[in-house]
């Protein structure tokens, strides 16, 4: 991928001051800087749109000489999006799914004044029943970015959701705790995602018989993520791959199409030993 615009100019004063390996670790770093400026940008603008929950529409009847998109065999997915956040950051996400045959897509929306992880879980539950029940599915994929991942877990694991979710991808999540941006410990639900937490600890009990399956994609440049491998699932009873990504930052991984790509081959592939076996590098 390759970003345009000033930093070309500056490429020769880097690799002058600065050779080898660092100058190539410094460019990289200023063309995620750079992308993650650009996204908080565009998703400002979309913020207000995506304040109320979706629409739930029923499928439309077919009919004679209408070009149908091909739809991919699957479950339902459903979209969690992170921290102070809202169903707009999937906007992209959700187009290259919907353009790739995944057609049963649908965001939840949680209050940003909600204070607890297992709260949140609950409502997530309750949304992934009247899915099933509305779709006739028996099972839904979840993404989940950040802390929408957490919440996907918790509901996975701690409260019998594994009998509803068949795979569960997670976008930078602080599966350990994060010790980044400490102000912000004010938050009850922030509190939540530091290390030693009530809720991790819970996360961290034996699962024994956890029949989900999870996919966490974690990047070498997510600066949310204090330490960067909190965003790795660790636990030995659960069936998880971890995928790094590289040359990317935290809002962009709900954005990036090759990370799209790469969660489109999570939710494809029946057997976890399959997915991604290496990195993803998308700088």
């Amino acid at each position: 991928m390759k970003v345009t615009g000033v930093l070309p100019l500056f490429l020769p004063l880097c690799r002058r001051l600065w050779p080898g390996r660092l100058a190539s670790l410094y460019v990289t770093l200023l063309k995620a800087t750079a992308l993650e400026a650009a996204i908080l940008a565009g998703h400002l603008l979309l913020y207000p749109t995506g304040f109320t929950q979706e629409r739930r529409q029923a499928a439309l009847p077919d009919q004679d000489g209408t070009a149908r998109l091909p739809v991919a065999p699957g479950a339902p997915v459903v979209l969690l999006h992170g921290f102070i956040d809202n169903r707009s950051v999937f906007v992209l996400l959700r187009r290259n799914l919907a353009q790739n045959g995944r057609q049963r897509v649908e965001s939840l929306n949680y209050s940003p004044l909600t204070c607890d992880i297992r709260s949140a879980a609950e409502l997530l539950g309750r949304h992934v029943e009247e899915i099933c029940e509305r779709t006739g599915s028996g099972k839904v994929d979840i993404v989940g970015h950040s802390l929408g991942g957490l919440i996907a877990r918790y509901y996975a694991q701690c409260l019998g959701g594994d009998l509803r979710v068949r795979t569960l991808v997670t976008l930078g999540t602080p599966h350990s705790g994060t010790r980044a941006v400490p102000l912000a410990n004010a938050h009850p639900i922030v509190r939540q995602m530091r290390p030693g937490s009530d809720v991790l600890e819970e996360l961290a009990r034996p699962a024994p018989g956890c029949r989900t399956r999870f996919v966490s994609f974690w990047s070498d440049l997510d600066s949310v993520m204090d330490p960067l491998e909190t965003a790795c699932i660790e636990h030995p009873d659960l069936d998880a791959q971890n995928v790094r990504v590289s040359g990317i930052g935290h809002l962009a991984l709900p954005v990036h199409p090759a990370v799209a790509a790469g969660i489109r081959e999570a939710l494809d592939t029946p057997h976890p030993e399959d997915v991604l076996a290496g990195g993803l590098t998308v700088a």
